[in-house]
Parts: C-alpha cells; sequence; structure tokens
C-alpha cells in the first residue's frame, strides 16, 4: 500500500522531481560518492594497490598529523578565523540592510545594492592580485603613498600580524552584498502594519529598527550562523592562497586546515596523511553543528535546524 502510495506520489509531482534531480545528481556526485575516499586516512596509499587496494596502516596517519605539531596551530587558525567571519559579517550585513530598507530613495537603494553586491562576483585571484598592488613592500599603492609622505614603508608580507585584520576586512568586503541581500528580504517580509501601528504611537525610526525589525530577523539570523557554524572548521581556501600563497613568514597566522592539506598533498605527496587531516576536519565541523543545533533545540526547538 505505501509502495503504490509512493508511485502514485511520483506521477503526481513528477515535474518537481524533474526539475530537483540536477541538484540531487550534482550532490550525489560531488558530495556523497567521493566519501568512499575516506578510506585513505587509515592507508598507507601507494598508486600500484590505489584506494582499496593500498594497505591498511590503522591510524598512523592521524597520529604522524597530531605528532608534526601543525595540528593545533591549523584548527586554531581556522576556527578562530570562522568565528571572526560569522561575527563582524553578520553584524556589518545587518547593519548595511536595516540602512537600506530605512533609505527613502528607491533609485538610490538600487544602486548601493548593485554596488554592494559587485564584489561577491570578484574571484579570489584578482582579490588576491589588487591586495598584493596595494600591499607590496617595493611598487604597492600603500607603501608608495606612505614614501611620498616621508613616511617608512610597511613590510606587510613579512610581517604575519597585519594579517588577521587584513583577512576579516577582505572576507567582509567580498560577502557584505551578497549577506545583505537576504536580510534584506528578511525584513521586507516583516508586516508594515507593525511599523505603522509604531509610528502612530510615537516611535522614532531608531526605537522601530530595536523593537521591530531586529527581533523579527532573529530566525534568519539563527539560520544563518548555524549554517555558518557547521563550516567553521572549513577555510576558504580559494581566499587564504591566492591572499597569501606559499609564504611560509605568514603561516603562523594564515595557515588554515584546508591550506595546509593541499600543500602537503602538493610538496610531499602524503595522500594518507591528506586524508586524515581532511577526515579530522569533517569530523570538527559535524560535531560543532550538532552541538550548536543542539543549543538552539534547548533555547527554542522551532529554530533549530533538525
Amino acid at each position: 500500500m505505501k509502495l503504490r502510495r509512493f508511485w502514485i506520489d511520483v506521477r503526481k509531482y513528477k515535474i518537481l522531481l524533474l526539475m530537483l534531480a540536477p541538484a540531487v545528481l550534482f550532490f550525489l556526485l560531488f558530495a556523497y560518492v567521493p566519501m568512499t575516499g575516506i578510506v585513505l586516512a587509515f592507508k598507507q596509499y601507494n598508486h600500484r594497490g590505489g584506494i582499496f587496494g593500498s594497505p591498511w596502516n590503522g591510524l598512523s596517519n592521524f597520529k604522524f598529523f597530531f605528532q608534526s605539531g601543525d595540528a593545533w596551530r591549523v584548527t586554531r587558525n581556522t576556527a578562530l578565523y570562522n568565528i571572526a567571519f560569522i561575527v563582524v559579517n553578520n553584524v556589518l550585513q545587518i547593519f548595511a540592510a536595516i540602512m537600506l530598507f530605512e533609505v527613502a530613495g528607491k533609485w538610490f537603494r538600487k544602486i548601493a545594492q548593485t554596488m554592494l553586491f559587485l564584489p561577491y562576483f570578484i574571484s579570489w585571484v584578482v582579490v588576491g592580485a589588487i591586495a598584493y598592488n596595494l600591499f607590496n613592500f617595493d611598487v604597492g599603492t600603500i607603501n608608495s603613498v606612505l614614501k611620498s609622505l616621508g613616511l617608512d614603508p610597511i613590510d606587510i608580507y613579512n610581517n604575519s600580524s597585519y594579517w588577521p585584520f587584513i583577512l576579516v576586512a577582505v572576507a567582509a568586503w567580498k560577502s557584505l552584498g551578497y549577506g545583505t541581500v537576504m536580510y534584506l528580504a528578511a525584513i521586507t517580509s516583516i508586516d508594515t502594519e507593525m511599523y505603522e501601528a509604531a509610528e502612530i504611537d510615537g516611535a522614532n525610526i531608531f526605537q522601530r529598527i530595536r523593537k521591530i525589525t531586529i527581533p523579527n530577523l532573529y530566525p534568519t539570523v539563527i539560520i544563518l550562523v548555524l549554517l555558518a557554524i557547521g563550516n567553521i572548521f572549513r577555510g576558504d581556501f580559494g581566499m587564504f592562497y591566492n591572499m597569501v600563497g606559499n609564504n611560509g613568514l605568514l603561516f603562523s597566522s594564515t595557515d588554515v586546515i584546508d591550506t595546509f592539506v593541499f600543500r602537503l598533498l602538493i610538496s610531499s605527496n602524503e595522500i594518507g596523511m591528506s586524508a586524515a587531516a581532511g577526515f579530522y576536519q569533517s569530523i570538527l565541523g559535524f560535531v560543532t553543528i550538532l552541538l550548536a543545533n543542539y543549543a538552539v533545540r534547548k533555547y527554542d526547538k522551532d529554530r533549530a535546524l533538525f
């Protein structure tokens, strides 16, 4: 009976299922099928045996990864950067969305929204080139201006202390437009009668924002933060690699798990250890999203992801 009902539903919603099929196929091929490669984390990989024919070596890859002294450094950097991205990006995006919503000029709102969104489409390769032309010690724009003012140039690419601020600022600049659009959509869905009633009661713009806009954004904020927390141990490889490259002087403050795995794979061809580091990263992300979702469920189960 259930099987018959299932096929009835398939025929009934066949158009919707066909529309869904490309997305399902994409995630099946590029997210679920590659999971079989997890076994490499527990093997001494060789090209003759391949993924499934190479000999097992237990937890040796994990042992080597943790004893290398890099595990804590890259884990700390990845987590701290993503926490900074979550806090800074969401605060700026909410602020920009509220400002755009409150702007009276329709054309100004459209132009501002377009200008904010443009950086999102710029490749990290281009952003890295822009950063190099800004921060280069000899011919960079910033140092050229400092020299023209009679000041000493700043050797940014040889000083790791500058880069946490640079990377957080660049990430915020690039993602501002995308997040603003999502929050702006959430704000425009708020019942306008609430604003009208508050205005009749004498509430000014700041009171309306504090009492109506921000509380109604809580569900959207929680969902977006939960999704971001799921990737808190996954660094943006494109950003970190194109901004920093293989500059070993900056690794202490810029190296994340993704760049570490890539560099390890390219330089030493240690496929097993690279797989172990990637598996370790996935487990951290899985546990983190479970804990975050559990905390939200304890606060308000209707706002949890599952």
